[in-house]
């Protein structure tokens, strides 16, 4: 009795074995390894994602209160190189409509406008290759069901089924590998929305910042003035310039400390 229960014990155990994850991880043949790639690229870009889309970075409350603070005072130029020296997407923004207050509120809403689009643009670009990871890496989990099926059936032709460890190892890499594919895929196009939205809750925020700030700007009073040290290359025609007039620059922009250019 004792040697029968001894075989039976064996078998028992045999058949009760459970494979770790690294041999799971192995049955899944070579595509585990571009798939392993793509899991902490996901890692990545979400951690990166979740920084980049946050609004105490892309609106710190101590730029928008510091740059309220200089507008109410009426000092553009202090706000100008505030926003100069501590950039954040918000400050970038405002810097650019500080620097066209001059050329009226047209103009500046414009270059707003058209700062904050680089900035959103900024941060969509990282968040886009979550949607590539979560469409390749399906595909690349298909490509080791297919190569995965290829072994099945040439093991099957050659041996017979009187080898059905060979049959069900091929049969484990399909299988594996296709699991793996989605389960990068769906967390991937999960946070690829989620940061989407995140994003776009950002941006909404600073186009409030930027209304609320610029609401009742004094444009005429400012008209003509430029703030800010970017060069100006726009100059009158050489063919209108007076003999004398030096390099024809326009005589709206004069020199730092003058009421044409403030810097």
């Amino acid at each position: 009795m004792a040697q029968e229960a001894s075989p039976a014990a064996a078998e028992g155990g045999h058949a009760g074995h459970s494979k770790t994850l690294w041999e799971q991880i192995k049955e899944g043949g070579w595509v585990m390894f571009p798939i392993g790639l793509c899991s902490v690229a996901t890692l990545y870009l979400i951690g990166d994602g979740i920084l980049r889309t946050s609004r105490k970075r892309v609106a710190p409350p101590v730029h928008e209160q510091s740059v309220k603070a200089l507008f109410r005072q009426g000092d553009y130029v202090g706000a100008y190189h505030f926003c100069k020296e501590n950039p954040s997407p918000l400050n970038n923004v405002l810097r650019v409509g500080i620097s066209l207050l001059g050329d009226g509120k047209q103009v500046a809403e414009e270059g707003m406008m058209g700062e904050l689009a680089k900035e959103n643009s900024s941060m969509q670009t990282y968040i886009s290759y979550l949607s590539v990871i979560g469409v390749c890496t399906p595909m690349i989990g298909l490509l080791g069901t297919v190569t995965g099926m290829i072994k099945a059936f040439a093991t099957l032709g050659a041996a017979g089924i009187g080898d059905p460890s060979g049959l069900s190892a091929a049969i484990g890499e399909v299988l594996v590998a296709t699991a793996s594919g989605l389960l990068i895929a769906i967390p991937a196009f999960g946070a690829f929305y989620f940061l989407r939205n995140r994003a776009a809750d950002s941006v909404h925020h600073v186009q409030d910042v930027i209304n609320s700030t610029f609401r009742k700007m004094p444009y005429e009073s400012l008209a003509g003035v430029h703030i800010g040290d970017e060069e100006l290359y726009a100059a009158i025609p050489n063919w209108l310039v007076q003999p004398g007039d030096g390099n024809g620059q326009a005589t709206g922009r004069i020199s730092s400390g003058a009421t044409g250019q403030l810097t």
